[in-house]
């Protein structure tokens, strides 16, 4: 007996953040007019919770629950449901939950779905139903809003699982269970309720399978089955194919699996869904075969593939079968393949036709030895599944362990770190050898570098060194510039330099068996050459760090190894060879793409982004972010999620989208505090100081940027402040804390001395400009001017200029200020820098000058017409929460001055608070963006009639 864990309720409703917004949105509108919404998911995702959270949130008027009623042969009519529904909301409005309404007999359901469609939004009625998605849903429900729940994300399941055990779970336990349940909550706590609280702390060993028949089969409330014999084994022929699936979907072939079921059923006669019918017949453009059964509901035909509707039940009904059934499926679809192309899967099918849980040293090793064979045509999850099983079919331990960790690596290409994890926690055995143990810690600690805490991935990868080291010099290499990075991540300098410790002299070495010789001695080359440079750069022997990171980026330009190629992206940034650099990181993702490495697309994608950024093209960076962000969510790697979360956020900022701003930065920091990702946070919280600074808020940018960039024990990270140095000198300067600008202009000379940064030079001269006296500031303007021509880039020429025309508007030389604002103007258009736009134009409407803003014209208030250029921009900086202080530094003007217009202001406009004035002058911005819609749309129109305005 070995008991079970008493898994207490939830206290919260985790995730479905989306899904609660949609039901909040109908509730809060119920007192207005009624609504109707349809949950749809498959078994287990949580529909009946997220109906008992709708029933307690609502506070307006009763709660009604409908259920088929006892007789299932009564049934009220669509016109009876209406009164009844209707008599509810009488008093006050209802909510009326229908859970499971797909379990209604057919008519019950099309009176049910017709009483809906009748309700108006007069009858203050809100009609919340569920319906399970592993099977079509019914034609009767088509016309209702759907709201789909998909499976939790990593993230939220394991808040889930800490949540159900109080966190007790040992780490290796925490990760096999949530592998497990794939993000189905039913599933994560029926398997903690089958662990025994010594099982669940890592005391004993996990029961094999840990997901078993009872346990799938109680997560998907029963056990499914078909109306036929030939219908069952169709659902079990579709699911054992699916068990050595290629892709994601677990789908099958449709004529391997006509094959498969007419070597299990040799009698003739037609099964559902077989023969020469829809879609499955040799000629899939065939029509139905009148005597064929239909396609069994959990099933999807999609051209000549075939799936189940529903993850879990695809598992259920594999683990549900007679074991003598589900074996003889197994051989046949093994015997369909072989000869086929299909190896692999073949002998994968093959191995599951064993009897019992005893080892087969013959079948595990033809299978390990297939799936290492490049020329065996096969994905990495494949290849992870074929490894997994030859080390369950593994007598040897250390042979056992170093299967498991090549199914660790297969997994991890596939952008499946969630699989990698319990796997790495299966190789663990002292008895394996060190290069064993080494390669395992390898994977653990890349798998923690793109998706937990740094610190731990930064231990583990020089474990992995010291183990590697004496077997496979280069391998150990790798891992201690694999350290290194995790290191860089956290923001510890201290640490990065001692493992970037001068290392023996590179040398010739005789490749290891297998290997690419020439492939794996450039690949030796670099992994050298940008360790010597890149402890040279952080030692600030900068002349010493450019010899070594330049032959990295000359050594991958004949390579094709995507490694290789990131490596070559990763010194080219550093150097500051921003075309180098995007060449590389282009190049990384083609061949990550091709070879089909889920893993490496995201980082590939980070450094174009990084790349683009720092060249200055802020929308390619955006768009490079954007796709970035959702391979590494779909790879399972929030660490460089909150990278490309930053760069969102710092495209963001020069935008008028201050919402992105705030929300992109709140995402990257809440990963980069759980994780120690020091430089992601760095980059956050430039991006919000940046975007500070654009809307007129230097005081905010300077307290922000001031964390960042002063000298101290707190300064942040050290790849990182160097670039925030130009906006925070700007900022400061606007702020009156010139001294502390000067303070960081020594260390940013030396940065921009080095050239890694091709802005560096004319942003000094900016800084320089700004703290400079008037008779040196003209010059040093010019000359930062100049050095923008050479280095190129619309964004911080365009910053430049801006400045410049300040300064030469406050002196009273309008005709140049004009020249170099409508310069500025010009460049922040091209580059998409709205919020800088809005900034040159209102000086240049203080020189007197009317550009044209978006939207602007009609849809403004005419009050604000009376306002003067001055006014007009005091009156928009105070009515977003400035001072008096913070406008007159801002503006370059005396406090008295600003006290003066805004006097004016007040009375011109007729208010007598700020409060007053910040509500007129959101209400003309509201009035500007519709106006700004309604050209749009005008413009469109034109464009599709070809329409002349």
């Amino acid at each position: 007996m070995t008991g079970q864990t008493t898994v207490r309720t939830a206290v919260r409703v985790h995730g479905r953040s989306a899904q609660r917004r949609a039901l909040r949105a109908m509730l809060d509108a119920l007192p207005a007019h009624g609504g109707r919404l349809l949950l749809a998911g498959e078994p287990g995702l949580g529909r009946t919770t997220l109906l008992q959270w709708a029933a307690r949130s609502f506070r307006a008027g009763p709660v009604l629950h409908l259920g088929p009623g006892p007789d299932a042969n009564a049934h009220l009519t669509a016109g009876q449901l209406l009164d009844t529904l209707r008599a509810a909301a009488v008093a006050a409005p209802a909510l009326v939950c229908v859970d499971d309404a797909h379990r209604w007999d057919a008519p019950a359901r099309t009176e049910l779905a017709r009483a809906a469609r009748l309700l108006s939004t007069a009858d203050r009625v809100g009609l919340l139903l569920s319906v399970a998605s592993d099977r079509a849903v019914g034609p009767e429900f088509a016309r209702l809003p759907v709201v789909h729940l998909d499976p939790l994300a990593p993230a939220r399941a394991a808040a889930l699982l800490d949540d159900l055990t109080d966190g007790v779970a040992a780490p290796a336990v925490r990760e096999q269970l949530l592998a497990e349940a794939e993000g189905n909550p039913a599933l994560l706590v029926a398997l903690v309720r089958r662990l025994s609280p010594a099982e669940l702390r890592g005391h004993r060993p996990l029961p094999s399978p840990l997901a078993d028949a009872g346990v799938l089969a109680e997560a998907a409330g029963g056990v499914p089955t078909g109306p036929s014999a030939h219908a069952r084994d169709l659902l079990l022929t579709v699911a054992a194919a699916g068990e050595a699936s290629d892709g994601s979907d677990a789908d099958a072939d449709a004529g391997l699996v006509r094959d498969a079921l007419r070597r299990l059923r040799p009698a003739p006669g037609h099964g559902p869904g077989l023969g020469p019918d829809p879609g499955l017949g040799p000629d899939p453009g065939l029509g139905p075969d009148p005597g064929a059964e239909p396609l069994p509901e959990q099933l999807v035909l999609a051209g000549d593939r075939l799936r189940f509707r529903s993850p879990l039940v695809r598992r259920t009904v594999h683990a549900t079968a007679a074991a003598d059934r589900r074996r003889a499926v197994h051989r046949a679809l093994a015997d369909a393949l072989d000869g086929g192309g299909h190896r692999l899967t073949a002998l994968l099918h093959r191995s599951w036709c064993l009897d019992g849980p005893a080892p087969a040293p013959a079948s595990a090793d033809r299978l390990a030895a297939t799936a290492a064979d490049g020329a065996v045509p096969a994905s990495h999850r494949l290849r992870a599944t074929a490894y997994a099983r030859a080390a369950e079919l593994t007598a040897d331990g250390a042979r056992r362990a170093e299967r498991y960790t090549a199914a660790a690596e297969q997994a991890l290409l596939a952008g499946r770190p969630e699989r990698a994890r319990p796997l790495l926690a299966a190789a663990r055995d002292r008895a394996a050898p060190d290069a064993v143990r080494g390669r395992a810690e390898l994977l653990r600690g890349m798998t923690e570098l793109r998706d937990g805490p740094v610190g731990d991935a930064h231990q583990s990868l020089l474990l992995a060194a010291s183990l590697l080291a004496a077997d496979d010099p280069a391998e150990a290499a790798a891992a201690a510039l694999a350290a290194a990075d995790a290191a860089w991540a956290a923001g510890d300098l201290p640490a990065c330099l001692a493992t970037l410790a001068p290392e023996p002299p590179l040398r010739a070495e005789h490749p290891s068996p297998g290997s690419d010789g020439p492939a794996a001695a450039r690949t030796a080359a670099v992994v050298h050459d940008h360790r010597v440079g890149m402890r040279a750069l952080l030692e600030g022997r900068l002349d010493r760090a450019g010899a070594p990171l330049g032959q990295v980026v000359r050594r991958s330009r004949t390579g094709d190894r995507p490694e290789t190629l990131l490596r070559s992206a990763a010194a080219a940034l550093l150097l500051g060879d921003v075309d180098a650099a995007r060449s590389g990181g282009a190049r990384a993702l083609a061949a990550a793409r091709q070879l089909g490495s889920d893993a490496l697309v995201p980082q590939a994608l980070e450094y174009l982004a990084y790349a683009e950024l720092r060249a200055g093209r802020h929308p390619q960076a955006r768009t490079h972010a954007e796709e970035g962000l959702r391979t590494a969510l779909r790879a399972g790697q929030r660490n460089t999620a909150a990278h490309h979360r930053a760069v969102l956020a710092l495209a963001a900022s020069i935008e008028e989208e201050p919402d992105a701003v705030a929300r992109h930065v709140a995402a990257a920091l809440d990963t980069a505090r759980r994780h120690g990702l020091a430089q992601a946070a760095a980059l956050a919280q430039w991006a919000a100081a940046r975007a500070d600074l654009g809307r007129g808020r230097p005081f905010d940018a300077a307290d922000r940027l001031g964390l960042l960039v002063l000298p101290g024990p707190g300064r942040g990270h050290f790849a990182v402040w160097r670039l925030a140095v130009p906006c925070f000198v700007e900022a400061a300067v606007l702020a009156g804390r010139d001294e502390d600008a000067r303070r960081v202009l020594t260390d940013f000379a030396d940065w921009a001395a080095f050239g890694a940064d091709p802005q560096a030079a004319a942003q000094l001269a900016r800084c320089h400009a700004l703290l400079a006296p008037a008779e040196h500031a003209d010059a040093l303007y010019r000359h930062a001017l100049d050095r923008h021509d050479e280095a190129g880039g619309d964004f911080e020429r365009a910053r430049t200029a801006l400045l410049y025309g300040k300064w030469l508007r406050r002196r009273r030389r309008p005709r140049e200020a004009r020249g170099r604002l409508g310069t500025a103007l010009a460049g922040f258009e091209r580059c998409g820098a709205g919020v800088w736009a809005a900034q040159a134009r209102d000086e240049l409407r203080a020189l007197g000058a009317a550009p044209r803003s978006p939207g602007a014209g009609a849809g403004t208030p005419a009050r604000l017409g009376r306002l003067t250029p001055q006014q007009l921009r005091i009156a928009r900086q105070v009515a977003e929460g400035a001072t008096n202080r913070e406008v007159a530094l801002t503006l370059g003007v005396s406090t008295r001055t600003v006290d003066y217009h805004l006097r004016k202001v007040f009375a011109a406009l007729g208010v007598r608070s700020r409060l007053e004035l910040a509500r007129m002058v959101g209400q003309a911005e509201r009035a500007q963006e519709a106006q700004a819609a309604q050209d749009a749309r005008r413009a469109g129109h034109q464009e599709k009639t070809g329409a002349q305005p």
